[in-house]
């Protein structure tokens, strides 16, 4: 793998503000999507399903825990593993601190179809403290197109009725960990006008 040219600071700056040029161009793009991204049709999501996590047994609303957004990130942890996806695995490394999300009235939720017996010492392993849920024995990977591959799904909740409004899988995930870049998948995006603060400042 060969370097970059070493050339003079100046030559540097030149070459600089004129790569700037195009990154404007993609953030003008990117902001555009966005917008079109909370502009989409949502679809009615009525099937009952029931998942396990560390509280029991679950419903699709439970996941929300009261909050009126939820990304739930499709793990690909097959039932006969011992461990989950590395890929998966990575991704999950960075995901933020989740109280900012949750003051954005957005919840984040993993899924695997895995057992919960499974998952619950991998995800010890792993240090993680994301809500983890198993959807084994029921259809909610074979519906959102992740059996065997990652995916994203955003979930809008209007009382007890729940809408898919976006998913990704992919190339879509690319980027994606942070509080903004999975904000920006969601129908309303950061809900509010909460302030950014220090993680242990939020009101739950």
């Amino acid at each position: 793998m060969s370097l970059p040219r070493i050339v003079p600071r100046e030559e540097w700056r030149t070459a600089r503000e004129e790569l700037l040029l195009k990154e404007k161009v993609l953030t003008r793009a990117r902001d555009a999507v966005d917008a079109e991204r909370r502009r989409l049709p949502m679809v009615e999501v009525d099937e009952e399903y029931v998942f396990e996590g560390g509280d029991g047994k679950a419903t699709l609303v439970d996941l929300f825990r009261e909050r009126r957004q939820l990304i739930v990130y499709h793990f690909v942890f097959d039932p006969e593993w011992a461990a989950g996806s590395r890929d998966c695995s990575a991704f999950l490394d960075q995901v933020g601190h989740l109280a900012h999300l949750r003051a954005r009235g957005t919840e984040f939720a993993v899924v695997s179809r895995a057992p919960y017996t499974r998952i619950l010492p991998f995800k010890a392993r792993m240090g993680w403290t994301v809500p983890w849920y198993s959807s084994y024995g029921n259809a909610f990977d074979h519906d959102h197109d992740t059996v065997g591959r990652p995916g994203v799904s955003c979930f809008l909740r209007e009382r007890e009725r729940i809408f898919l409004t976006y998913s990704a899988h992919g190339r879509g995930l690319e980027g994606l960990g942070s509080t903004a870049g999975l904000l920006a998948l969601t129908a309303l995006g950061a809900v509010g006008d909460e302030r950014i603060r220090y993680h242990d400042e939020y009101e739950e």
